[in-house]
């Protein structure tokens, strides 16, 4: 298997192309503008692109969605109540699998309400639920503060430390993490009451 992490468009963000081999099946994550060195790559690397995952509904993170379809015929996959054009709905738990490769959904709304993690192959995206050293903002439309406390200190942190971290954006000191190194250096995830992580965002 092999991860190519694209930083593109201007808002630092990361677009990856997975796939299980050179000329095997893949996926694309959060195609977003400026999409060429990704189709480029796909080409290069003779990927079959089966889907399309967008981890939220945000342009940043599913404007390169029609650039990747047409040129690959690939599926756009989202949660259910994404405002996109979607060919394949999931929800919480649901799987599914681009050849060899297995993919989990695990619902995380606080920044959208169709925000989702894809767990893959040891790898966790997480788009703009989780960055490295933080979290998604809540104040824009679809956000929700008390929704992103659940996601992150209940959903988040439950997750297998040995998991790799592949953010939405290039916030962080490093373009990748763990969850376990989240857990211990994301001030973010430190343990808080609802209350308590309100009054934090407030701050």
């Amino acid at each position: 298997m092999f991860i190519d992490q694209f930083r593109i468009g201007p808002y630092l963000n990361f677009t990856y192309l997975v796939a299980d081999r050179e000329g095997g099946d893949g996926v694309v994550i959060d195609p977003s503008y400026g999409i060429d060195p990704v189709l480029a790559a796909i080409d290069a690397k003779r990927v079959k692109v089966r889907y399309i995952l967008n981890t939220h509904s945000h342009p940043d993170h599913c404007a390169g969605n029609q650039d990747v379809r047409e040129r690959t015929g690939a599926k756009v996959l989202a949660h259910r109540v994404a405002p996109l054009k979607q060919d394949v709905s999931v929800d919480d738990g649901d799987e599914f699998k681009s050849g060899p490769l297995r993919f989990q959904v695990k619902h995380t709304p606080g920044h959208t309400k169709d925000s989702v993690l894809y767990i893959f192959e040891g790898n966790v995206a997480t788009g703009d639920t989780l960055f490295v050293g933080e979290c998604g903002r809540t104040d824009l439309p679809g956000g929700d503060p008390a929704e992103m406390w659940d996601s992150l200190l209940h959903r988040v942190v439950s997750l297998d430390d040995a998991l790799v971290v592949l953010p939405g954006h290039d916030y962080g000191v490093t373009p990748t993490s763990t969850i376990g190194r989240e857990k211990r250096e994301n001030y973010t995830l430190k343990p808080r009451t609802k209350d308590e992580f309100l009054a934090f965002l407030r701050e």
